[in-house]
């Protein structure tokens, strides 16, 4: 198990990466929102849509074994 493929943006799948994405745009969203003091009702749930959605792609990607054929793929 590559542990790599969870924090190494090279080695993570798309769904990874569009989730560490979304979880650095909400951050800064949330952010932005308190320096206006707004405040979105369950904006909090945006983070648990992005975990579970990184946790899914974590799993997917550790499982997605490269040595089965010999080449590498990348998105």
């Amino acid at each position: 198990m590559k542990l790599s493929k969870i924090y190494n943006p090279q080695e993570m799948n798309s769904y990874q990466f569009v989730s560490a994405t979304g979880m650095i745009m909400s951050l800064v969203a949330h952010v932005i929102l308190v320096i206006i003091g707004k405040s979105i009702q369950n904006f909090e749930a945006l983070y648990i849509c992005w975990f579970v959605f990184f946790t899914l792609g974590t799993i997917v990607n550790l499982r997605n074994n490269d040595d089965d054929h010999g080449h590498h793929h990348h998105h």
